[in-house]
């Protein structure tokens, strides 16, 4: 067993009671410091405040002690990583700057400490320079430096653990689909779930789907092609929660059943993929959260 403790903290030219502010939002769906959606939110089962549990990703934790506009710590609840805590502090260094330190310290045996070293640190840290980051855009406006670098192994680890499509029936909500096809020989759909700030728009996902437009609406958008042995139709629907790739196939003739036998059976992964790939290329455009979520002005 091996204790781990690693440190960040920067200055910022805002008073801490500014800062603060922004830290009492933490896990609220207007969260302006967690870096997501390239990086799991966190999420907690209840507002922040002592007792508050739940995690980003799969480290799960619970709110340990939390003051508010200053300090708060989460302690581990699960040993998949080690035993200990993290916390985010603010710092008043005067009426317009104060510092921001953000502490983990676990306790870590050897096959925790072996991932740790390899791929979880360079992710760690990467996630919160980011979310410092994410602090001086909220209350600066823009950032006063180069925002902070993904290192090689921090996108590697990204890729690698980034979430992966289910599958689930075709939507009721995809009308567009539904009505492409009186008969359709085959259906599939596939959804990832949505994290805070990703667009809305279905027109943001059809950049890995180059095929012709054959219809739209508010919440979903119909790709497809049109064949002398099969038409096939792709359907993207996007709701607050989650994004679907419904497919429909129909088939004209014997030549159309002979191909679709083969292609049926990579369908299922090209359509895993290419979804996947939508979802990472959506996320990693997406505005930062310091930019999506400004402070509101103080009352004078």
């Amino acid at each position: 067993m091996r204790t781990v403790r690693n440190i960040h903290q920067r200055i910022i030219p805002a008073p801490s009671d500014t800062v603060g502010a922004l830290l009492d939002r933490l896990s609220a769906p207007d969260d302006p410091l967690f870096p997501t959606p390239v990086w799991p939110a966190m999420v907690l089962d209840r507002p922040l405040g002592v007792g508050a549990a739940g995690g980003h990703g799969r480290v799960r934790y619970r709110v340990g002690a939390y003051e508010p506009g200053r300090s708060v710590r989460f302690d581990t609840t699960a040993p998949a990583l080690g035993e200990g805590y993290h916390r985010f502090d603010v710092e008043p260094l005067g009426p317009d700057r104060c510092r921001v330190v953000h502490t983990l310290e676990l306790a870590m045996p050897a096959r925790p400490l072996t991932a740790w070293v390899l791929g979880i640190r360079p992710v760690h840290d990467t996630m919160i320079e980011e979310s410092f980051d994410n602090i001086e855009r909220a209350v600066l406006g823009s950032l006063p430096h180069p925002p902070t670098r993904r290192p090689l192994r921090a996108r590697l680890f990204n890729r690698l653990v980034w979430a992966r499509p289910t599958a689930v029936p075709v939507p009721p909500d995809a009308r567009l689909l539904h009505g492409a096809f009186d008969r359709p020989d085959f259906t599939d759909a596939w959804r990832m779930p949505l994290a805070p700030g990703m667009d809305r728009d279905p027109h943001a996902w059809r950049h890995v789907l180059p095929f012709p437009v054959h219809g739209a609406a508010d919440r979903e958008l119909m790709l497809g092609k049109n064949a002398s042995h099969l038409d096939f139709r792709s359907s993207v629907l996007v709701d607050d929660a989650s994004v679907t790739l419904a497919s429909a196939v129909r088939l004209h003739n014997t030549r159309g059943r002979l191909y679709f036998a083969l292609a049926r059976r990579v369908h299922p992964y090209l359509a895993r993929r290419t979804l996947r790939r939508a979802h990472r290329r959506v996320a990693f455009t997406t505005p930062p959260a310091g930019q999506r979520n400004k402070p509101a002005p103080a009352d004078h």
